[in-house]
């Protein structure tokens, strides 16, 4: 096995074929890198054949020579790799490099677990919950109404009845009234996410051939929005926004229905739901709104791979994970 940097003059149609997650794919890496970040891609070759691919972003620690490495949705990674990672991260001034594998929990061999365990350590703080929901979208749509709860169906008809519309404006105007309606929404739940900066760099590199934005109106006013990722045969929910206008004519269930529809049309057999809670949830979660929404619709829990760390500098990694928890504790309280 031979690991190399995989300089930017590679091929990226060549690269994207062996990502296996929008996160990992060539055009991901360029948007992070207009945000200021800089971007390692690593490929792993069986002789001479690239094999596998990991996509890393940097993120300096402000005013330290010390950086922590992000390395999202790859493959599980094998023990050569990690090993590498490791003394890369130990001669970069790394303090950790995180993984966040887009590989089931049962997929991985208890083998790979025992060979890594003095290597790796289970993440404190994941950015990717650990659960998400996947949707069979290759069924007939008369099959996949019959699978949702008699509450999602009832409510898509009704929104139908009501005569909201569904629109896919995968443009830069379908954008604004995406943000817009996004980030009322984080603003409502006091969710603290990325800025307009960064989901507007985003649509740029992303737009129309991997990102799709999808529009639902009652009266030509936007009610809700979404913001849809499609690779490889797999649409992905990855940001949603509503208004508080008109919660009664349903926006949002019709819209969800419409997005099935637009990925049965691009090619998709699932749709990834991108984070939920696990089966047997807290009802009273803060979580527990969109868990329930998106259950609704004949879904099928999954369990991805814990996120872990690879530590490069045990001491300045305690310290990190100390100083991070008074932060969200600080986020939590403001």
């Amino acid at each position: 096995m031979k690991i190399e940097i995989i300089p930017d003059s590679f091929s990226p149609t060549i690269y994207n074929d062996i990502a296996i997650h929008p996160l990992q794919i060539w055009e991901w890496g360029r948007a992070r890198k207009k945000m200021g970040l800089s971007v390692i891609r690593f490929g792993e070759y069986k002789k001479e054949k690239l094999i596998n691919v990991y996509q890393m972003t940097i993120h300096p620690i402000p005013h330290t020579p010390f950086s922590i490495g992000y390395i999202p949705r790859s493959q599980y990674p094998s023990p050569e790799f990690i090993k590498y990672i490791q003394e890369y991260g130990k001669t970069h001034n790394f303090i950790f490099i995180k993984f966040e594998p887009y590989t089931l929990k049962s997929e991985i061999l208890a083998t790979s677990n025992q060979q890594l365990a003095t290597t790796i350590t289970i993440s404190s703080h994941p950015l990717f919950p650990s659960w998400t929901q996947m949707l069979d979208i290759s069924k007939p749509e008369d099959e996949l109404l019959k699978g949702m709860k008699p509450k999602t169906r009832y409510n898509i008809k009704l929104a139908q009845k009501k005569g909201v519309t569904v629109k896919e404006i995968s443009n830069d105007k379908g954008f604004e009234i995406f943000s817009k309606l996004y980030f009322e929404t984080c603003k409502r739940q006091k969710y603290h996410g990325h800025n307009y900066q960064y989901h507007k760099i985003v649509w740029n590199n992303l737009q129309n051939k991997i990102a799709h934005i999808l529009i639902a109106y009652y009266e030509k006013m936007p009610l809700a929005a979404y913001q849809l990722f499609y690779f490889k045969e797999k649409l992905y929910y990855i940001y949603g926004g509503t208004s508080v206008e008109y919660k009664n004519v349903m926006a949002a269930n019709l819209l969800m229905w419409e997005t099935i529809k637009v990925g049965k049309k691009l090619g998709a057999t699932e749709l990834d739901m991108w984070g939920s809670l696990p089966p047997n949830y807290n009802q009273n979660h803060d979580w527990a709104g969109f868990t329930r929404f998106k259950e609704g619709y004949g879904t099928t829990f999954i369990e991805l791979c814990d996120s872990f760390d690879v530590v490069c500098n045990p001491i300045l990694y305690n310290g990190y994970n100390i100083i991070y928890q008074f932060r969200q504790l600080f986020l939590r309280l403001w």
